[in-house]
């Protein structure tokens, strides 16, 4: 038993049902809306997954703020009622009877920007391309107490299950000091499995994961890096905070989230829920320059540069290889 048990019971719940709205929403992409560069879908499926989760917290936790990623200002005005009708039959549909002027409530929960000695961060959609493209994407949800993060939720709706071709959908969580777990996200009564870094113990065997854009994360800096460690295999590139999970669950080895820009500061929502995944399933995660990731800065990594992400095994040659090839700041 958790201090937090009532915390993550809510979280899991809530994540799972915003991710039964995303993938209803996800499932009506049309090839023709994806040549338009349509990004219509990814827009309602955000909003609706931080007003049903942004609800949830608000029913059992009403004193706690949301640091999350929208706000509903552009949903109240005339030009956003349409998609503020869709948000709400989504949320409709969802089981969850409200009007538009809820929706925009529970959205607006998520609207907190500084830090609070308690407080949740959301990312409703993780990885917009890979929704739009149909591909990978994660919801991330996670407890952030005195600065440390104390419950870490990632649900990744198009993670393979146990390597198979059909079944799909992840549910990984952590809570500090008790172990990263993941279970099938359709079978809420399975038993969940422990999660466990890969155990390979020397760079050149490693699989490097990263973005799948280069904007995220800069491709040339990271292919420095690899050539530094020895590492020849092929980069596995993947969206969103689904990155985290692979690092957890053995299936690569290093992440990296390379700055692509000076000055850039990582929100806290990117990374939160999967830095205690890894954590707590036993990978280390530090900023690129091996400082650890300090969440009591507001919405942002303030006091960070990029996150490096690894199974532990040599966390300090990667730093190493990340200074050694960083691009000069002139």
């Amino acid at each position: 038993m958790s201090q937090f048990d009532q915390e993550l019971a809510v979280g899991l719940a809530a994540v799972r049902q915003a991710a039964a709205v995303c993938r209803r929403v996800q499932s009506s992409i049309t090839a023709e809306s994806l040549e338009k560069k349509d990004k219509s879908p990814v827009t309602v499926a955000d909003f609706a997954s931080q007003a049903l989760i942004c609800r949830a917290l608000q029913e059992r936790f009403p004193s706690d703020p949301v640091i999350g990623e929208e706000g509903a200002a552009e949903l109240r005005v005339s030009e956003g009622q349409e998609f503020l009708s869709s948000i709400t039959q989504f949320c409709n549909d969802a089981g969850v009877s409200c009007s538009s002027e809820q929706v925009c409530d529970w959205i607006d929960r998520g609207g907190l920007q500084e830090y609070r000695p308690r407080f949740w961060t959301l990312d409703p959609i993780d990885g917009t391309k890979g929704f739009l493209r149909k591909d990978q994407y994660a919801i991330s949800l996670s407890l952030i107490i005195d600065g440390e993060i104390e419950v870490g939720i990632l649900g990744c709706p198009n993670m393979p299950v146990n390597g198979s071709r059909s079944e799909r959908g992840l549910l990984a969580w952590a809570v500090r000091g008790a172990g990263s777990f993941v279970q099938a996200l359709d079978a809420p009564n399975s038993e969940p499995h422990l999660l466990s870094v890969s155990k390979t113990s020397t760079s050149s065997d490693a699989c490097l994961c990263e973005s799948v854009e280069s904007g995220h994360s800069s491709h040339s800096w990271s292919g420095q890096i690899a050539q530094q460690l020895n590492i020849t295999r092929e980069p596995f590139r993947i969206d969103s905070q689904c990155k985290y999970l692979a690092v957890a669950m053995g299936n690569a080895d290093i992440y990296l989230r390379l700055p692509t820009r000076k000055g850039y500061q990582e929100k806290i929502w990117d990374h939160a829920g999967g830095v205690i995944v890894v954590e707590e399933a036993g990978g280390t995660v530090t900023d690129i320059k091996g400082a650890s990731p300090d969440f009591s800065q507001g919405a942002t990594l303030a006091q960070n540069q990029g996150m490096v992400v690894s199974n532990g095994q040599f966390h300090s040659a990667v730093i190493q290889a990340v200074m050694d090839n960083a691009p000069s700041e002139e």
